[in-house]
């Protein structure tokens, strides 16, 4: 566990949960993406925002806490097991995060929850997103979003005899620009203010949040390995049209 360091000035925090116990591919918050634990984009991205006081991993694993630690994230607290397994949403172990941290004396007015598995993320998308949240006081959440590549009206479904039926008969026959444009969370981070996360009932998909839109290029959900597979592609394109 990292040895005792002063918290009691921060304002703002990173937290990034990471649980040991992936299933579908195993170890996948410290195997190697481009020859550095998937973690350490994450870490390294929000050291190169300049938006945060401390990044702290969330975890119940020793073996990420050496990793996080390693390259210069701070692991104050272990994460109960009963907050790592399948079926523990992400805004528990952020509300547990803060609870722990405000014990070792941090109290930060507004934090982001950063994927593990965000390598694609960039440090002016975490820039922008927070300027976004402390500009206007009426908003409590923004968070990295992505608009459709096809409209989900128009999505398809079978039945119990293999056959297909429209998902809304009423938009299947319409033309792709005449149904409403939808979005989907991106996974990559989520800003908050402190207050609002801690709330009985955080409402991060509400009339108080925000969406960063990200094009679907920056976007990659790395549950299966065709899902990583993709994100090394993506990721090596965007190295070399930045060098």
């Amino acid at each position: 566990m990292t040895a005792a360091v002063d918290l009691t000035h921060c304002s703002c925090v990173a937290i990034i949960p990471a649980r040991g116990g992936s299933k579908r591919i195993k170890h996948k918050n410290i195997r190697l993406f481009d020859n550095i634990p998937l973690i350490a984009h994450s870490i390294n991205t929000a050291m190169k925002s300049n938006c945060f006081d401390a990044i702290v991993v969330s975890t119940e694993s020793d073996e990420i806490a050496a990793v996080a630690e390693q390259y210069g994230a701070l692991v104050p607290f272990r994460r109960p097991k009963a907050l790592a397994d399948d079926f523990i949403g992400t805004t528990p172990i952020v509300q547990h995060a803060l609870q722990a941290l405000s014990e070792l004396g941090a109290n930060p007015t507004s934090c982001c929850c950063i994927y593990a598995t965000a390598p694609l993320m960039s440090a002016e998308m975490l820039r922008q997103a927070k300027a976004t949240l402390l500009a206007d006081d009426t908003v409590d959440f923004v968070f990295s979003a992505c608009e459709f590549s096809f409209p989900i009206q128009r999505a398809l479904l079978t039945d119990s005899h293999g056959g297909v039926v429209p998902f809304d008969p009423e938009s299947i026959g319409k033309r792709s620009q005449d149904l409403v444009k939808t979005y989907h969370d991106a996974g990559q981070f989520y800003w908050g203010m402190t207050n609002a996360f801690l709330a009985p009932q955080p409402a991060v998909f509400g009339p108080r949040s925000r969406m960063h839109l990200l094009p679907d290029y920056l976007v990659a959900d790395i549950d299966t390995e065709a899902d990583w597979r993709r994100a090394e592609l993506l990721y090596r394109l965007l190295q070399q049209e930045s060098a």
